[in-house]
């Protein structure tokens, strides 16, 4: 079993959440964006 402190591991999991969050964010906002002129029209 693997260290709880593994700051290795917990490095990759962080890089990996950042890499995602830098793309589903931008990608929400065109969709609300969309949505939201949908709506108005």
């Amino acid at each position: 079993m693997k260290s709880a402190n593994d700051m290795k591991a917990a490095g990759k999991t962080y890089d990996a959440f950042i890499a995602n969050l830098k793309w589903s964010v931008p990608l929400i906002c065109v969709i609300v964006a969309i949505v939201v002129l949908l709506i108005a029209s």
